[in-house]
């Protein structure tokens, strides 16, 4: 008995660990970001190599192949002995190629570097199937940069120029113009706080801080731009604090203001969803429109396996303000 107590807790913690394909929304995800080729969605999120995961339905996810077998060859000049434990991803389709954008990083460290890798098909079985490492986009470095090079997110504006978002702490969430490339800072070089809260002053510029705030991801609709970003504390199963919150501008570089016009720079942000009776926390958010809906994906700290970081997938309305509103 007491050998077969020892199996099924086993069982149940591996499948805690790796979720199940069978069930709906029961994988182990961080950081989640979706896109759709043909008939089939793509999430891609933090885990070693980056942990890939397809579905036909945005319920049922199956394993796919890491986009990582090895280490990207640079990681270890930004993060000294690197895992391959990748964070944060971001997927976008540009011109028929696919740009997976990513972060390499010691943990509460700006020692940080956001790179990109292309491919031209996102399904491992097509025989064209190869990830090709581009590099480094931007990198930053402590007592140097008084921001974090980690959580990109791209986006187009309306003259189709590209612009990356990225940021956690320090002095807030920043954008930066890129090359036509998008696998470079265009020059000359322009930048924007997107996003801040207050840091106390006497902290040393290494310290992450205490305005804490990460994970841009800004989506376009109703003719505004919208920044989600998600405030408080990650990654502490039952002690975490995540939350989403938006603010929204008429410009891709801001300002973006609030719901009672505060500015997102300024410490403002309307919360979108938060921790409740079923989750601890909830972040890292990324939305998208998927055959006429809109959606929103991110990751919660669920209570009942104390603190296992869940997929969610809402579809989410707009008020009569053009707010966005969870289903």
């Amino acid at each position: 008995m007491e050998v077969y107590t020892k199996i099924k807790s086993i069982l149940s913690l591996l499948f805690i660990l790796t979720g199940s394909a069978t069930i709906a929304q029961e994988i182990v995800v961080h950081d989640p970001v979706v896109i759709k080729q043909k008939d089939t969605y793509y999430l891609y999120c933090t885990g070693n190599g980056i942990s890939v995961f397809s579905s036909k339905d945005l319920k049922k996810w199956d394993r796919q192949p890491q986009v990582f077998k090895d280490k990207p060859v640079w990681a270890d000049g930004v993060a000294a002995d690197f895992k391959n434990h990748i964070w944060a991803p971001d997927i976008s389709l540009h011109n028929n190629v696919y740009y997976l954008y990513y972060s390499v990083s010691a943990f509460a460290k700006n020692t940080s570097a956001i790179g990109v890798a292309t491919n031209t098909t996102l399904d491992p079985s097509d025989k064209n199937y190869k990830w090709v490492d581009q590099g480094i986009v931007i990198q930053s470095q402590p007592n140097r940069d008084m921001w974090n090079a980690i959580d990109p997110n791209l986006v187009f504006d309306e003259n189709n120029t590209p612009w990356l978002s990225f940021g956690s702490f320090w002095e807030g969430l920043k954008m930066v113009k890129l090359n036509p490339d998008l696998k470079s800072i265009a020059q000359p070089q322009e930048w924007h706080t997107i996003s801040k809260r207050k840091r106390t002053f006497e902290l040393a510029d290494s310290d992450p801080g205490d305005g804490a705030l990460e994970a841009p991801f800004i989506f376009k609709k109703n003719g505004y731009y919208y920044q989600f970003l998600s405030w408080d504390l990650c990654c502490r199963g039952e002690k975490s604090t995540y939350k989403v919150v938006v603010g929204r501008s008429k410009n891709v570089t801001g300002p973006y203001v609030d719901k009672d016009g505060k500015p997102l720079n300024e410490g403002g942000g309307s919360i979108v969803v938060q921790g409740d009776e079923n989750y601890f926390g909830v972040g890292h958010n990324s939305a998208y429109t998927f055959d006429g809906k809109d959606y929103i994906f991110y990751h919660a700290y669920e209570k009942k396996t104390n603190g296992t970081p869940r997929l969610i997938v809402k579809e989410m309305k707009w008020d009569t303000d053009l707010w966005p509103v969870l289903k």
